[in-house]
């Protein structure tokens, strides 16, 4: 029983979680639309090789890396620079086909699984994810990871990660297909928007963490 609910959450966490994951999706769907479907799935073992790592070290050391407030202040303070950067830079890339084609051409020419686990690597934002989600699940004794149990949450979670992000990116893929002739117009406008809105959200975050006057200070 214990096995199949950490399996469980850890899957939903994972699945719901995948989705937000950014830059990612979009190289995803960028390989899948230019590389097919074998390409893409070695890309999203990339990803998860990575995750793998990042999930079990984050449920080991989950209370220890939320009392180390300056790691986490830094990371919280990268993170908005990194929304806002990568806002950027799709905006500038979709603006200019030439840079666009040797972008593509530059990373296409390597491994997918290789490009999956470079890119996870800089994918900060997930520390901050795992770190309070394991410490949330672990306080509330939603999972239970004595012995050989955490590897069925870690699996779990492997799985949710896979799969979300292999759906959002067939069916983002599929809505694009459909409307061909409108996505020249939205990718340039969307992608930034939607890096600009999570990178808002960031900031949001921390001046609510860092700068807003708690209720007992005032």
């Amino acid at each position: 029983m214990k096995k199949i609910k950490n399996i469980s959450i850890g899957f939903l966490v994972s699945f719901i979680g995948s989705i937000p994951l950014g830059y990612l999706n979009l190289v995803g769907l960028e390989i899948y639309s230019k590389s097919g479907l074998h390409n893409l799935v070695f890309f999203l073992f990339g990803v998860i090789f990575v995750e793998t790592f990042v999930i079990y070290f984050t449920l080991l050391f989950a209370r220890q890396l939320i009392r180390n407030k300056k790691l986490m202040k830094v990371i919280d303070f990268f993170a908005v620079g990194f929304m806002f950067v990568l806002a950027y830079l799709f905006y500038f890339n979709f603006n200019s086909t030439t840079t666009l084609n040797n972008s593509l051409s530059k990373y296409l020419m390597y491994s997918p699984f290789i490009i999956g686990v470079v890119l996870n690597c800089f994918n900060f934002l997930q520390l901050p994810f795992w770190t309070s989600w394991n410490l949330y699940l672990l306080n509330g004794k939603y999972i239970t990871v004595e012995r050989k149990l955490k590897y069925y949450y870690i699996a779990g979670t492997l799985i949710g990660v896979f799969l979300g992000m292999f759906s959002l990116i067939v069916i983002l893929q599929t809505i694009f297909q459909k409307t061909n002739q409108f996505s020249k117009y939205i990718m340039p406008v969307f992608i930034p928007l939607f890096f600009i809105v999570l990178g808002s959200i960031q900031v949001y975050k921390v001046y609510k963490k860092y700068f807003k006057p708690s209720a007992l200070e005032v």
